[in-house]
């Protein structure tokens, strides 16, 4: 239509375009045509303009250099092929029948070009020669079928536009007035008016929409969030309650007390009270979001359905981390969505219990050391000590490790006497480096050993000499334990991917369970000689009924790598540790299928990612070393450290400091009934640790 305007413009002023063909114009990006070569004038035919002499050459652009030469010529020649041939193709096919035979050019000769035009404007080609073929054609009015059947009104204006007689051709005028140019406009600009019509409605459903979503969800998050407060109400009520009890008991105990030292007693309980409160704030204020967390999880279990359905929920509540990421304040996925309607006996035992586990988190602020332990060797080149433990009634405790030695070392000996090296009361050597040590729970004096050739000896402690040696695993042994019921009973765990249980009095193996990666732990329950838990180096761990020993009663997954010690914390819940630095707490009570997926609570806050660090579990504190130089001290019911103590870096030879980057914890041990451990390092560094 704008080229149809331009001619016009120039046929009405006298001119003759003759350029009007696809090389001679460009269009912007604004939907503009702009030619970029000039018009000249015509003097010959009827329908010819004025005379060139009368009318100058004029430009419809700008666009011609200043040596007079177009863009287009400028560009044709850096690159003379193709573009040279094209150009001369276009200018046949835009040649009228009068030009052809040597005819000036007349205004009818721009009216044939612009039907030359629209005809490549509607009928497009898939190759060179097949548009060649079709331009070749128009001159002779011979239109592809194609296009006449699918824009047969174009046809016919088109073969108006290309008749060989330039008399019969319509003027410009006409042709800018037909019906073809005129009917579009109107239905294009009625169609842009459609569309942008649809463009608004669309962005006002798209907008509707997500405040609909997005008031779904804050709704759903309200209501979350109002239950969680009727929640924590509940609770807050039943805690008062029992505060009230608790003082009312409280009240009458002073009543019988003396009224002058009772006051006295009175004043120093309060300035203690208010200094541990002050204390245990600081703390709790610290962790609050992890304690948040704590809770809703704690709470989530405690109510959860008796009987647990076979199919899986839609969302899935995962075990709680101890980033804290789990408070039902933080996140729409809130553990109180699970939450069941309880009674208040339940409540209250819950309530109980959540106490219970929080007091004894802020019951201790820090790891005091009760007594640093220099050995005699220290010259040997290597003291990292692998096992620690204590005997069953606490008083000596044994270390064992790469210098290929059990030493016996007094408690009380070591405690009250201020010495620069301490010596063992008993020292015993293997013929090679021993990997873990466990002490009979029945038997007094008599100490279990695993070594890095597959070896394990039972030792006799008071007459400092071997018992018995078992040898038939074929790689390193990694760990031993007794069990507690059955002291003759005698478990290992090897890198030969096998378990074998040994009777010590038999001197051979009553059982062996083989598995398909190393085994790095092993552990009986507390309370039955029937179980065993082992952790594997396929990051698995394997709980066993030892009267079926053919398969596992149940596999736990969780861990990302290696799980390097299983303790029992009970006879229905064990620990786990692994070197993708966390340790997991999972319940065996719960499990009805043999695999358990979900921990009941993942401890992460200390560092262990290639070493054998320790594990210990007393009265619910759990110990375990970090390559931090380490210790840390975690609440089984909460998942992030309750105390750490980190060791010195001074040699042990000359007091120097030294960079500790390499130095880990290597063993841990509580002692039996009390808040006081033993912990090891990789320089042979031991120390007794207390909870104050």
């Amino acid at each position: 239509m704008q080229i149809v305007e331009v001619v016009n413009l120039a046929h009405s002023q006298g001119f003759v375009v003759q350029n009007v063909r696809p090389s001679c114009f460009v269009l912007s990006s604004f939907n503009r045509v702009s030619f970029i070569e000039s018009v000249s004038c015509s003097d010959s035919g009827s329908d010819s303009c004025e005379d060139e002499s009368n009318n100058p050459k004029t430009e419809f652009t700008g666009l011609v250099s200043s040596s007079g030469q177009s863009q287009l010529e400028l560009d044709s020649k850096s690159n003379a092929f193709p573009i040279k041939q094209i150009l001369q193709m276009e200018s046949d096919w835009y040649t009228s029948p009068e030009e052809a035979v040597g005819a000036a050019s007349s205004c009818a000769c721009d009216v044939y070009r612009l039907g030359v035009l629209l005809f490549e404007l509607y009928c497009t080609s898939n190759s060179a020669d097949e548009r060649n073929a079709t331009m070749s054609s128009l001159r002779h009015r011979v239109f592809p079928p194609q296009f006449l059947l699918k824009w047969p009104k174009e046809a016919v204006f088109c073969l108006c536009l290309l008749h060989p007689e330039p008399a019969s051709r319509p003027k410009i005028h006409e042709v800018l007035q037909s019906e073809l140019l005129n009917e579009p406009r109107d239905s294009l600009m009625e169609r842009e008016a459609l569309i942008e019509i649809k463009e608004k409605i669309q962005e006002q459903e798209l907008l509707l929409e997500f405040l609909l979503t997005l008031q779904q969800r804050k709704q759903e998050s309200a209501d979350m969030l109002r239950m969680t407060v009727s929640f924590i109400s509940s609770d807050l009520q039943e805690a008062t309650k029992l505060q009230t009890c608790i003082r009312a008991k409280q009240g009458l105990t002073s009543n019988d007390d003396d009224s002058a030292s009772s006051g006295s007693r009175k004043r120093v309980r309060n300035a203690d009270h208010q200094e541990n409160a002050i204390l245990k704030n600081s703390r709790l204020m610290k962790n609050i979001k992890k304690l948040e967390a704590a809770y809703f999880s704690t709470r989530r279990r405690a109510f959860k359905p008796s009987v647990k359905p076979r199919v899986k929920p839609l969302t899935k509540i995962g075990p709680m981390s101890s980033d804290g990421k789990r408070s039902v304040a933080l996140t729409e996925k809130s553990p109180a969505n699970n939450f069941q309607p309880v009674n208040q006996g339940k409540q209250s035992g819950w309530i109980g219990s959540f106490l219970d586990g929080l007091t004894k988190y802020l019951s201790f602020k820090t790891l005091k050391v009760k007594a640093s332990l220099k050995q005699g060797d220290l010259l040997n080149s290597s003291n990292l000590v692998c096992s620690l433990g204590f005997d069953r009634d606490g008083e000596f405790f044994a270390t064992a490790g790469v210098n290929k030695k059990i030493k016996v070392f007094e408690y009380d000996s070591i405690l009250n006497e201020s010495r620069d090296i301490h010596y063992p009361v008993v020292e015993m050597s293997s013929g090679s480096k021993l990997s873990s040590i466990c002490w009979n729970n029945y038997i007094k004096g008599q100490i279990a050993s695993s070594n890095f050739e597959g070896v394990v000896q039972i030792w006799d402690v008071t007459r400092n000499q071997v018992y018995r040696e078992l040898k038939e695993h074929e790689r390193r042994v990694w760990s031993v334990d007794f069990s507690w019921s059955n002291p003759t009973l005698l478990a290992s765990g090897s890198d030969d991917c096998s378990v074998k249980l040994w009777n010590i009095n038999q001197g051979k193996s009553v059982g062996t369970i083989k598995t398909k990666a190393n085994v790095c732990c092993v552990q009986f329950p507390t309370d039955s000689g029937n179980s065993l838990a082992f952790g594997s180096a396929d990051h698995r761990v394997y709980y066993y009924d030892l009267r079926n020993p053919s398969v596992p009663v149940s596999t736990l997954i969780g861990h990302s790598k290696t799980v390097s010690y299983v303790k029992f914390v009970d006879s229905s819940t064990l620990l786990s540790s692994s070197t993708d630095n966390t340790l997991k707490l999972w319940d065996l009570s719960e499990s009805t299928s043999q695999v358990v997926d979900c921990p009941v609570q993942t401890f992460t806050g200390h560092t262990n990612v290639k070493n054998f660090v320790g594990l210990s579990v007393c009265d619910g504190y759990i110990a375990t070393g970090s390559e931090t130089n380490e210790v840390v001290v975690y609440h089984k019911a909460f998942p992030m450290p309750a105390l750490s103590y980190k060791f010195n870096t001074t040699d042990p030879l000359s007091g120097d400091d030294m960079d500790d980057s390499d130095q880990f914890i290597s063993s841990v041990c509580w002692r039996v009934q009390s808040s006081t451990l033993v912990a090891a390092n990789s320089m042979g560094n031991i120390k007794l640790l207390e909870m104050v």
